[in-house]
């Protein structure tokens, strides 16, 4: 009963129940657990060496950092220790739990604890049993003098660390020692056995598994022999618990014990892609059922999940039924069909069920289901919010009127009082200060509250409102409802902030974002993209000047990588109708339309960043930004004037992107037929302008293969050289592309790479290049090709890359001419002739009659081609082309 409500209100048909206990109902998680884990080995029908039965030998406590996980580790493992170690509130074991020895690993990157460390750990807590354990010594042996040659165990342990904690240290390496020795002996085996496991080995295997009289003991070890034989590596090590477990099931009944292991941090054995240090530590728990496993971490443990099959050996609710999805967490710590427990803040399912106990008339839940929603939605799973919620609602109640959802929508002052009463004012102000910004580190954290030391920042960390990710950038976060709160207007404490410390506590972040980006702009991307988020954030929130955000926007388009920007609102709708009202909001919208254009029409690009430039908010050393990516855009849907107007108005500023444009004016050039002025202004533009790459474009448009090939080539040397990511990228599909038209084979080999290189970029016109490499590739050779050019020419349409409908009319061309199908092949031509862009690419048409030896209309607009060593261009080019038709002939079947 929770006095505070039963004196807080006049109606005593009202029932509370205070959830909030010293960790009772976890303590009595781990007490039913053991007590089922104990009859479970009781039953004659268990067999530790049962590997197919499901496992049901873990209980998990999951939660944020800093709620006390690891302090409920440690007390658990106390009281399994001694009883009188235990917590005053919590019950003794029932007598059907057994015998246990508690185990606990810490498993944190501070510790220092790897997977080895683990496995001695588990062999250290069972020696204090003065029984050997012979099978997993024999095995422990043989990988220890392969992986730790010239260094005995005894050595290893003795050198300090964490495994120096356990009293059996000393013990563990004579049980091995004369294990060894009493094997050797039966096996007349020279010395000990350890001495002989290079030459003896093979007489061990062989007499396990005859079963000789010898080793009748160890023979009923059935993969004891197996063990042996693998490799000694960590893998094999992660195998040997089994040994173990079956040497513990080997004890006198009277000496049997239950060994209860507590894997404490489990969040830092890796991340939820990175899982080979969980995949080790999974086998430990399968293969020892005998034993039973609590884990502590930040993560529920998803191994009931089916879909983890192939990441980790056993997943899925058969193997393990208790760990499976369900609504059972913290509110239930009872139920034995579920053993993962939520500590601290509570899951939407958790906060419901909380609420709806909280308060009961007649045992029903006095608070309604759309209130409980209301509540649980805004309290992101802080137990404090639901408790004041819980307050307030009786006071609505007692003011006479129905409480509604409504009155829910906002935060409460008192949670303000309740996170700060107890800081000191330097904590505060760090408090506040860190609530501007979505993450943060120590360093940062002091510059922003405009400190001196990272003392009060070092206190405040420690709290539990304060979120941590070690695998992150900046690990440090504040809880998203404290943030919220403290941002809020209607903070009533006497050190409240007026607008203007706001404004320069805002203008400390952002200037202190500025200086750390600057620093260690070449070090991490995720650097850039986390002070370019936050940085953007607090400039349009207070409406600061841009300053080194201009700077980081264009590195972030240098890298054409293009991870979302998808922080805060946006600053313009979609449909392009709204303008940015700010310089921030106005550098926002740009990004995320030279973002999204990966995967959106060419025309939203175009008419968002239309919106952009019509607002005048960007800067001058930001405008051209917003114009260059505005004229591509325009480009790709076929506004060729307009693009080029663009295109020459940022070529003309002479700004940072005016190679860039040189090079847009390039393409419309091309685009046109005019390969003699491409060419010119092909020869201006240098490295920045990637002049190599566009060379390449020419040089393949006049069936110059090799030379193509070798242009690209140059470009991707050029682009590594200059850590140049995305266009490394871009130019190797361009190689695969110049390549598949001379030597397919060789062109799969180009696109291996051209895929690799793209993974990590996001070029959506790149990746349709390498595809349409293959097709070339394939041109001829396979009947599909028609097909599969169909295909993307709808993708490519459906982007808003029309030029990609001439590439792929130009592979169908190519096709169709290796095959001697001139009907196939005029109708391809009339189709290219029939284009969504009218009058451009004109070279295309001219290319695919060349392929098929094809007199060219009188009325077809011809282009410009290249003067090579005084030749005709045209008859040169229409050579070139049916050489390449006459040998990919040669490779028909």
């Amino acid at each position: 009963m929770d006095l505070r409500f039963v004196f807080g209100a006049n109606d005593q048909s009202i029932s509370s129940q205070e959830a909030f206990t010293d960790r009772e109902s976890q303590w009595r998680a781990v007490s039913d657990a053991l007590s089922g884990h104990a009859q479970l080995l009781r039953n004659p029908a268990f067999d530790v060496e049962d590997l197919e039965a499901p496992r049901r030998n873990v209980l998990v406590f999951h939660g944020v950092g800093g709620i006390g996980k690891s302090t409920l580790s440690r007390k658990i493992e106390a009281a399994l220790t001694a009883g009188e170690n235990r917590p005053h509130h919590w019950s003794p074991l029932p007598g059907p739990a057994g015998c246990m020895l508690p185990v606990r690993i810490d498993l944190s990157r501070s510790s220092g604890t790897d997977f080895e460390q683990v496995v001695l750990s588990l062999r250290l807590a069972v020696a204090a049993l003065k029984r050997p354990m012979p099978a997993f010594d024999l095995a422990l042996r043989r990988y220890w003098d392969h992986n730790h040659p010239g260094e005995s165990v005894e050595e290893y342990l003795h050198r300090g660390g964490a495994l120096r904690r356990f009293g059996s240290v000393s013990e563990f390496p004579d049980q091995m020692r004369s294990t060894l020795a009493d094997l050797a002996q039966a096996l007349a085996l020279p010395g000990t056995l350890g001495g002989a496991l290079g030459q003896g080995a093979k007489i061990v295997i062989q007499a396990l598994r005859e079963k000789r009289q010898a080793v009748r003991a160890l023979a009923g070890c059935s993969r004891l022999a197996d063990v042996l034989e693998a490799d000694a590596d960590l893998d094999t090590l992660s195998f040997m618990p089994h040994l173990l477990a079956w040497d513990l099931a080997q004890l006198p009944a009277d000496r049997r014990v239950t060994p209860v292991i507590m894997f404490d941090t489990f969040e830092d054995v890796g991340d939820r892609t990175h899982r080979e240090l969980e995949r080790l530590l999974q086998r430990v728990v399968w293969l020892m059922p005998n034993a039973y496993f609590v884990i502590t971490g930040r993560n529920r443990l998803q191994w009931g999940d089916p879909a983890l099959e192939g990441q980790l050996d056993w997943v899925g609710p058969h193997a393990w039924p208790e760990l499976g999805r369900s609504r059972a967490q913290s509110s239930s710590p009872n139920r034995s069909t579920y053993r993962q427990f939520l500590i601290g803040y509570f899951s939407p399912e958790d906060s419901d069920d909380y609420l709806a106990r909280r308060l009961t008339r007649d045992r029903q839940p006095l608070i309604n289901a759309e209130i409980r929603r209301a509540i649980v939605d805004r309290s992101e799973g802080l137990p404090l919010y639901l408790d004041l919620s819980v307050m307030r609602f009786l006071e609505l109640r007692r003011r006479g009127g129905a409480p509604v959802p409504e009155q829910f929508e906002r935060d409460f002052p008192a949670l303000i009082a309740c996170t700060v009463r107890d800081l000191t004012p330097q904590e505060r102000t760090v408090l506040r200060s860190v609530s501007l910004m979505d993450s943060f580190s120590m360093p940062l954290a002091a510059a922003a509250s405009g400190l001196d030391q990272e003392a009060p920042v070092q206190r405040l960390l420690e709290r539990p409102f304060i979120d941590i990710d070690p695998a992150a950038l900046w690990p440090y976060r504040l809880h998203n409802l404290v943030r919220s709160a403290v941002l809020s207007p209607d903070d009533a404490t006497d050190d409240r902030w007026s607008p203007e410390d706001w404004r320069r506590a805002a203008l400390r972040c952002f200037l202190a974002l500025g200086r750390l980006w600057q620093a260690h702009r070449a070090v991490d991307r995720r650097l850039l993209l986390s002070c370019l988020q936050q940085g953007l954030s607090l400039a349009r929130e207070f409406n600061l000047e841009l300053g080194w955000l201009v700077e980081a926007a264009f590195q972030y388009v240098d890298d054409s990588v293009w991870e979302p920007l998808s922080f805060g609102n946006a600053a313009t709708a979609d449909n392009g109708a709204a303008r940015p009202a700010s310089p921030a909001e106005a550098l926002l919208e740009t990004l995320n339309a030279v973002a999204r254009r990966q995967r959106e029409h060419r025309e939203r690009t175009a008419r968002r960043l239309t919106a952009v430039l019509d607002s005048g908010l960007l800067p001058d050393d930001a405008w051209e930004l917003a114009q260059y990516y505005q004229a591509k855009a325009q480009r790709d849907i076929g506004r060729a004037e307009e693009s080029h107007a663009g295109m020459s108005r940022v070529h003309a500023a002479g700004g940072r992107l005016a190679p860039f444009a040189g090079r847009g004016l390039a393409h419309l050039s091309r685009r046109h037929g005019n390969l003699t002025d491409a060419w010119a202004i092909t020869r201006t533009l240098g490295w920045a302008g990637r002049q190599q790459r566009i060379e390449g474009d020419l040089k393949w448009l006049h069936g110059d293969m090799l030379g193509a090939r070798e242009a690209y080539m140059e470009d991707r040397r050029q682009a590594e050289q200059h850590g140049a990511t995305g266009e490394s990228a871009m130019a190797q599909a361009c190689v695969a592309f110049a390549t598949a038209f001379v030597d397919p084979r060789m062109a799969a080999d180009d696109l291996e790479l051209a895929y690799q290189l793209l993974q990590r970029v996001n070029l959506r016109w790149s990746q349709f290049n390498a595809r349409l490499a293959a097709l070339i590739a394939d041109a001829g050779l396979h009947d599909d090709v028609p097909d599969r050019s169909a295909v993307f020419m709808a993708e490519t349409e459906a982007a808003g890359m029309h030029h990609g409908y001439m590439y792929a009319q130009l592979a169908v061309c190519f096709h169709h001419a290796v095959r001697g199908d001139d009907d196939r092949l005029r109708a391809a031509i009339s189709r290219l002739a029939d284009s969504p862009l009218p009058g451009q690419y004109p070279q295309f048409i001219e290319i695919a009659h060349f392929m098929g030896s094809l007199p060219l209309p009188q009325e077809l607009r011809r282009t410009h081609w290249i003067e090579e060593r005084g030749e005709q261009a045209p008859d040169q080019v229409a050579r070139r082309w049916r050489n390449l038709v006459l040998a990919r002939r040669l490779l028909l079947p």
